[in-house]
Formats: C-alpha cells, structure tokens, sequence
C-alpha cells in the first residue's frame, strides 16, 4: 500500500493523490488496518462479497415510536452493502483494490459541499429501494462535480429516508464508543415533525391541505425530489452526515472488533428506550431533529437524548420530566403546529 520508504519512489500519482485525500479526512491508519484485516494476501484486493458484508445492517424487529413500521421498510437492509459498493466502489475480477477502495471512502466521507452529501444520501436510499422492489420516482443526471435531481418523493419515502438516517447515526455512535451488542429491536423514533416540515416546504401551490392534523405515513401526494433537496439542506444540513458517519465507522471500527459475525446494532441497553418516551418531554424524535442543525459540544449534548446506548445520561440532562413536571406544561406539554413547524423548538437543556 505504499507505506514503506523502500516503495515510496514507486507510488504513483494516482495513488498518491487517493491516499492524500483520504489522509485529510484523518482516517488513513484505519482504513490501511481495514484493507489489510480484509483483503485476500494472494489478489491485494477486498472480494466484492466482503466489502459489502461490512455495510450489512440486520434486526430481528423494528419498531418506532411513531406506530407500527412499514412492513416493507426492513426489506431495504437486505440490499444496503450492495448498493454502498456498487455506486462508490470500483471493483476489477478480483475485487476492490487498494486505490479504489480509498477512492470508494472518500467520495463517502470526504468534506465537501452540503448539496453533494445529500446526492449521495439520496441515491443510496434510490437504489436500495428500487433492488428492495419498492422503487422510489427519483432520477439522478450525473456530470463530473455535480448531480442534477428530478422526480419526486412522497412522504413515506421521506419517512424511510429519516429512519434510515438514524440507524446511520445510531449504528455508528455503537461502533465508535465500541458498546456491548446483542441482537434484539431497533426501536426509532417518531420523527412525523420532520416528514411533515419536508412536506410544508416542498408541497406544490395550490394544495390547501390541513395536512398537520393527518396520520403522516398515509398521506398520499407527491413532493419535488429537488424542493426535498432544498429543504434537507437548508433545514437539517447536517443530516448527510449520518451516511458519512455509518461508512467510516463500518470501515474503521466494525472492522477491528473481535466479532465481525453480527452486523446488527442493537444496544444492551435498548429495552428502556420505551421508557424514554414516556418519561421525557423532549423525544428522541425531537432531540435528533434539534442536533441536526448543530455542531460541536451542544450536538453532542442534544444527541445523548437520541440514542438508547446512552440512556444513562438522559434523564440527568433533560432538565424537564413528564414524571417529575407532568405532562401538561404549559410552555412545553401543549407543542402547538406553529412550534412543530419550526423544527427545532426551544427546549431547556442543562
């Protein structure tokens, strides 16, 4: 891989450039241990079966907050590492090489522009769907530095997109903190507020519907992928990431731990998240929508409120508790449709 000063005369430009690219990223080290944990010693090259082996994701249930779970949304984890490996990484007879597999990670993690992230993030959730059977009505134009959208969405292809999104971030958070894993549920979280802020910002003129009062995963219209485009980025711009984030962690941390056998993430501590539900005001649902549009420490502190492996942490966090405070605030348990609106309502946090 280039690494020795013996070889370093003899790499090429090519390789030089990935390997720079990927360095930037601060992600070299790892990636050059998971090449080496899975490529064949005889070809140097990662089989296309293993490469996509790493992006497996499989629950023995899903459930959500929200109310029963698409009985066809599980169907897309099945063909989720093949369609990672197929649109971002080369592979020749052999498999995947060492330049192409850092090419492969950095059109995944590199930084760049909000826009491209959500490209990325889009066409995943376009081909998995369509190898899933349940194709989604969104075409892509690519060109050299850009991808033009057209098509549309509807709101429960918006709803699998943020699902989705949150098993990203939420398997990637297990990897890094290296979290003891059992097989059990996925529970996700309602994020019906979200689906419904897409649907205000991208809903044709013309359409006069109360559609803040309806059971969102039954609404049955058609939003422009390209006005779901503008109000990703312009309103949960760090929602990309949590694609950026599963990729480097499958590849830089599920790759070092000892058992590489189940890829599904479900946390030890995942029988209370129900109960985190219940007992706070402010929903995982409602927590993971308000951290999307931070960075840096108060991210961090709003996120703990997302995720069940860090249930622990919750309770002492949330300054307001329906179990302490009741249920009937007036500032925080009565959420009228203008606060919904605005995404991210202001909620006391310590």
């Amino acid at each position: 891989m280039g690494q020795s000063s013996s070889r370093e005369q003899e790499v090429s430009p090519e390789l030089r450039e990935v390997q720079s690219l990927a360095a930037s990223t601060g992600a070299l080290p790892s990636l050059e241990k998971a090449f080496s944990l899975l490529s064949d010693p005889q070809t140097k090259t990662i089989p296309i079966h293993s490469l996509q082996k790493c992006f497996d994701l499989a629950f023995e249930s899903l459930e959500s907050e929200q109310g029963p779970v698409f009985k066809d949304f599980p169907l897309l984890f099945s063909h989720l590492g093949s369609t990672i490996v197929d649109l971002f990484f080369v592979a020749d007879k052999d498999g995947v090489n060492w330049i192409e597999f850092l090419r492969g990670y950095t059109k995944c993690c590199a930084r760049t522009v909000a826009s491209a992230l959500f490209n990325n993030l889009f066409r995943v959730l376009s081909v998995t769907s369509s190898k899933a059977g349940l194709p989604v009505d969104v075409k892509f134009e690519l060109y050299d530095d850009d991808c033009k959208i057209s098509g549309t969405f509807s709101p429960r292809d918006v709803f699998m997109l943020l699902w989705i999104c949150w098993i990203f971030s939420w398997d990637s958070r297990i990897l890094r903190s290296n979290t003891q894993k059992k097989k059990g549920e996925c529970r996700l979280p309602d994020v019906s507020h979200l689906v419904l802020s897409a649907i205000e910002s991208s809903i044709e003129d013309g359409h006069e519907l109360d559609y803040w009062d309806s059971v969102v995963p039954d609404l049955d219209f058609q939003l422009p992928a390209v006005k779901i485009h503008s109000w990703a980025v312009k309103t949960v711009p760090h929602l990309a990431d949590c694609f950026q984030q599963f990729v480097h962690a499958r590849l830089c941390c599920l790759t070092t731990h000892e058992d590489k056998s189940e890829p599904s993430c479900s946390s030890s501590h995942e029988s209370s998240s129900s109960a985190i539900s219940e007992t706070t005001l402010l929903t995982r649902g409602m927590a993971w929508a308000i951290s999307l549009t931070l960075r840096g420490p108060m991210y961090e502190e709003i996120s703990k409120a997302c995720f069940a492996s860090e249930v622990d942490e919750i309770n002492e966090n949330l300054l307001y508790r329906s179990s302490v405070h009741g249920k009937v605030l007036t500032d925080f348990g009565q959420i009228s449709k203008a606060t919904l609106r605005s995404i991210a309502p202001t909620y006391c946090c310590m």
